[in-house]
């Protein structure tokens, strides 16, 4: 099957214009050109592999925001309704990195929803309730890297496993 091509507006790359791509590309360029974001803040498509049965399932979080070196955000980027996606998005900043990045964002580009990862409340709703730049530095600046309990990690992976199927061995 051929796709539809798309140059990623953070990293410059050639890729398929399928699913949540459209999204995406919308909140990068919003997350730089209206939030204050570097593009090298941003990462596009980390990898995150959890293990389910004995089994490794690869899959990856659209995108991580940091601010000075330090994870901010993780964001999954939908096509469909952004509160389906909430509780993928909360265990994957849980389980990507060594402590939990302190907010995890569902968005469709139009809309979005903003959780506290350490505690899964919803913080803000809307486009306009997402961190900028300076807002991100100060809330850094009071935040301590939290390491994610290792004995829910592997309920964790369960939960993001059953939500993020669609994007396992993309």
């Amino acid at each position: 099957m051929i796709f539809d091509q798309v140059t990623d507006y953070i990293t410059g790359k050639e890729i398929d214009n399928v699913g949540a791509e459209a999204s995406r590309q919308i909140f990068e360029k919003f997350l730089v050109e209206t939030k204050g974001y570097a593009k090298s803040d941003i990462l596009v498509d980390v990898p995150l592999t959890v293990q389910f049965k004995g089994e490794d399932y690869p899959s990856v979080i659209d995108l991580i925001v940091s601010v000075e070196g330090r994870p901010f955000m993780a964001i999954t980027c939908v096509a469909g309704s952004i509160g389906s996606y909430e509780r993928e998005i909360l265990a994957g900043a849980r389980l990507v990195y060594d402590h939990i990045i302190p907010f995890a964002v569902s968005t469709d580009a139009r809309n979005a929803i903003i959780k506290d990862t350490c505690t899964g409340k919803t913080i803000g709703q809307g486009l306009d309730a997402v961190p900028d730049h300076s807002k991100a530095q100060a809330l850094l600046n009071e935040i301590k890297d939290t390491p994610f309990d290792p004995g829910k990690r592997s309920g964790e992976m369960i939960i993001y496993r059953s939500f993020n199927l669609e994007k396992i061995n993309k």
